[in-house]
């Protein structure tokens, strides 16, 4: 029997339910028909990159930012 493979979107919304607490995780995991363990690290690897969600606008930014500089000193 072939892997079933999940969307990143279901993933996250997965993750973002538990991290809500409004249903006990192994709720979650039985509801979507879900093993536990998979959950814990689609858990883990969000809370781990979670900081990536906010850094990609700031290098942007950065980098726009020492474009422009070079641009006016043109």
């Amino acid at each position: 029997m072939p892997r079933k493979k999940y969307t990143s979107e279901f993933k996250t919304k997965i993750v973002l339910s538990i991290l809500q607490g409004d249903k006990e995780f192994n709720v979650i995991c039985s509801e979507n028909g879900l093993n536990p363990n998979m959950v814990r690290k689609w858990k883990q690897e969000f809370l781990q990159n979670a900081h990536l969600a906010f850094g990609a606008d700031s290098e942007r930014k950065a980098v726009q930012r020492k474009e422009d500089d070079l641009k006016k000193n043109e």
